[in-house]
């Protein structure tokens, strides 16, 4: 079943979707040094006990996700659906797609930086929802009309469907080991970032994972675990590994 705003029961509940989201950031660092290049970015500390992580594809489709301690919120711009804002005169966002957003969210829907103008579809879950939530909307006729079909098919948490795309963007073999290691926040080591890209060592990560940041709390748990075997690896594999804590 295609993961969309029709049928969300595929998509991963709160911790997992922000740790998949972590794992396609960390790809991205690995597969694209260049950060123009990127699709998926992850700030581990975008507000006190708040994360951020977003997806942009360079033609103009964008992605932002906001986790908080109460829950969190995913909202995407398909620019070319035909629930666009802008299929209409003056541009107006589809009924529906934000109307019932919770208060917990206020600070998502008042942030200039996710653009909210520029919506195509909003989900929505708090820790007390046993399901992930949408607004009530009268789609158009159409496979995909809000795009989030599109948008929302990585999320769904299967490495074989970021296989598939990596191949065809970056033109060349990238293993599913590999990618799988990564999804499951398994410790990063010189074996698979060489395997994702032979020309990129650990070393050469560190200053681009340390961009990522972690809380406070996450330093917590970090410390709770036993010393990992190779010191050197600690920079680079902090903020990479605390997650897999938080999966037990």
């Amino acid at each position: 079943m295609t993961t969309s705003t029709r049928d969300l029961s595929q998509l991963p509940d709160i911790d997992r979707l922000k740790a998949l989201m972590q794992s396609l950031a960390l790809l991205d660092v690995i597969l694209s040094p260049d950060l123009a290049n990127r699709y998926y970015s992850f700030d581990a500390h975008w507000a006190t006990d708040e994360a951020m992580a977003s997806m942009r594809n360079g033609s103009g489709d964008e992605l932002f996700a906001l986790f908080t301690p109460t829950g969190a919120i995913v909202k995407g711009f398909a620019h070319e659906a035909p629930m666009s804002p802008y299929s209409k005169n003056p541009p107006t966002i589809w009924p529906g797609v934000l109307d019932s957003v919770p208060t917990t969210f206020a600070d998502f829907m008042n942030q200039p930086a996710f653009l909210l103008s520029d919506t195509t579809f909003c989900i929505w879950r708090t820790y007390g929802d046993i399901a992930w939530q949408r607004g009530d909307i009268e789609f158009p006729k159409g496979k995909d009309p809000d795009g989030s079909a599109d948008l929302l098919a990585m999320l769904a948490g299967d490495p074989r469907t970021y296989q598939v795309w990596a191949e065809d963007y970056y033109e060349r073999l990238v293993r599913l080991s590999a990618i799988t290691h990564i999804y499951e926040h398994q410790p990063l080591t010189e074996e698979v970032v060489t395997e994702l890209n032979p020309g990129l060592s650990v070393q050469e990560l560190a200053q681009d994972i340390q961009e990522y940041r972690i809380s406070s709390r996450e330093r917590r748990l970090i410390s709770a675990r036993k010393p990992m075997p190779f010191l050197g690896l600690v920079l680079a594999c902090i903020w990479y590994c605390h997650s897999n804590r938080n999966l037990t």
